[in-house]
């Protein structure tokens, strides 16, 4: 009966569409939804056209339908571990260039990138098109946006792959798909390039209805740590050019007007109560879908719950069998007894699945009906981050050793605020660049570990300028600190000749036949 059933319906569909086919009506419908000849005419669109880049940055931080892809940026560093079976933990087999996680994350930037140069070109033509009605205003503000995702997209990839292509025009025919790798730093290069730009054309602020847009001296922040990071990789290479991108930081630095640690507790950063305050300079928006999580969704135009996720911090029943992230004995040991900022990181817990301690930056606070979703913001920058590059970028530079230990200084300050009297102020008659510099590096490890990919990207950072020497570096305390017993840290290594980039996702090798493998997986490109 079935079966008939079947083999009926199937007949009558065939009819149907026979008819339906042969109707000319039929071949000039309407498009379903909005096209593309029809859209980017007025503010409002160009509007939501933005709104669709900053989405990308939403499946970055989402839950991922119990997939949360965190862990390719924050547990390679040596500030979070787990006991989990996590290739970027152990560094076991070096990783997997088919790592679904990989595959995501590299998808997720280039689709911003990609939406930010239609945008970028959409507002380069408006000008020339009578039937394009934008303000000057709108259009400026939106191009600055524009310039500014896609730098930070520049700037992660060139962190995570180092040789990913760089793509700032709008790619319009197939035979320009296949992008060959950028060289060095060039993806910094563009970024840095941009940036002032962006600034020029980026508000001071934004009203209330538009919290979160990337305002002028988030531009500023950017450009800075650009810079400080190009200079560390000529460091050794080129010193001259290395220092002239210190001073050009300091610059930058010096231009941020509006962001201040001035009445920021240090956990008001990662608390959903204290979001957009004085310190922020970028986060992402999150937000929950009122009634109902469709966490199974893509976090796109709202499709999805616009959320981010921290459950592997709390071990939330939504992270389902997966092993928290941990803090690593490292980071509990690089606290002085009696700071303050312990209470705001990590606690004791006699919970069998945190192996002594739990991490609580961003789960602290929650917020409200956080169920498995949460509305409490990523904090991408801040300026705590900020200051501590500053002092790094002057004693780099051969600035006053003073001036940068005072920077550091207001950090520490900060952390203890008024009820204790630690961390206590660095000795500003201090002269050794040596010991200041290990003084930053330190600062920055307590102040902004377990924060996006910080950690991670310093190291890396400062292996390249000769500060720090990872190519020896185990799983113990004076290494990463892992807690997973097998560590392959050393193979990665030196199978990636030191730079330690990602492999260039498997689907990209297959389809690009003018891509070549990062160091330490297979060159085989099609």
């Amino acid at each position: 009966m079935k079966r008939s059933y079947y083999k009926l319906t199937a007949f009558w569909l065939t009819v149907m569409l026979f008819f339906c086919t042969c109707n000319k009506e039929n071949l000039n419908l309407l498009p379903l939804s909005e096209s593309e000849a029809g859209f980017y005419k007025d503010d409002d669109q160009f509007f939501m056209a933005i709104t669709g880049a900053y989405a990308e940055l939403a499946n970055i931080y989402w839950y991922g339908n119990n997939n949360p892809n965190h862990g390719l940026w924050m547990l390679p560093g040596d500030d979070l571990t787990s006991e989990g079976d996590y290739n970027f933990t152990e560094f076991f087999n070096h990783i997997d260039p088919g790592d679904n996680k990989i595959e995501w994350i590299w998808r997720v930037y280039y689709g911003l990138i990609s939406r930010s140069n239609l945008i970028l070109e959409k507002i380069e033509e408006a000008p020339s098109d009578p039937s394009v009605h934008i303000s000057l205003e709108t259009s400026e503000k939106i191009k600055g946006e524009a310039l500014f995702l896609r730098s930070l997209a520049y700037y992660k990839l060139w962190n995570l792959w180092g040789t990913a292509p760089l793509i700032n025009k709008r790619i319009k025919d197939i035979g320009n798909t296949e992008q060959p790798n950028s060289k060095v730093t060039e993806l910094l290069d563009q970024a840095i390039t941009d940036l002032p730009l962006a600034s020029t054309l980026l508000p001071e602020s934004w009203n209330d209805i538009n919290t979160g847009r990337v305002i002028r001296d988030a531009a500023f922040g950017l450009l800075g740590k650009c810079l400080v990071f190009r200079a560390d990789y000529y460091r050794l290479s080129d010193p001259g050019r290395a220092n002239s991108d210190y001073l050009a930081s300091i610059e930058a630095f010096n231009k941020i007007t509006t962001r201040s640690l001035d009445g920021v507790a240090f956990g008001d950063n990662f608390s959903y109560m204290k979001e957009n305050n004085s310190e922020s300079l970028f986060e992402w928006q999150a937000s929950l879908s009122h009634g109902f999580e469709k966490l199974w969704l893509n976090n796109d135009f709202d499709i999805g719950g616009m959320h981010s996720y921290w459950g592997f911090f709390n071990g939330a029943w939504s992270y389902w069998d997966g092993h928290p992230f941990i803090p690593t004995q490292k980071i509990i040991n690089a606290f002085e007894p009696g700071d303050p900022r312990i209470a705001e990181s990590f606690d004791t817990t006699s919970d069998p699945r945190f192996n002594g301690y739990e991490w609580l930056k961003y789960v602290k606070n929650l917020g409200p009906d956080a169920l498995t979703a949460s509305l409490n913001n990523p904090r991408i920058l801040r300026f705590a981050d900020i200051l501590l590059l500053k002092a790094e970028a002057v004693l780099q530079s051969g600035g006053n050793k003073t001036a940068s230990i005072g920077l550091i200084n207001q950090v520490r300050a900060r952390a203890r605020g008024s009820s204790s009297p630690v961390p206590a102020d660095h000795n500003l008659n201090e002269t050794n660049p040596d010991t200041i510099m290990q003084w930053i590096m330190d600062e920055r490890f307590r102040e902004l570990s377990g924060e996006d990919d910080h950690r991670w990207f310093d190291l890396k950072r400062w292996h390249y300028a000769g500060f720090i020497d990872l190519s020896t570096w185990d799983a113990g305390d004076k290494g990463f600190s892992s807690a997973y017993p097998v560590f392959g840290f050393h193979d990665f290594y030196e199978a990636t000749k030191g730079k330690m980039w990602l492999p260039i996702p498997e689907s990209e090798i297959e389809t690009n036949r003018n891509i070549i493998q990062n160091d330490g997986y297979s060159k085989t490109a099609n």
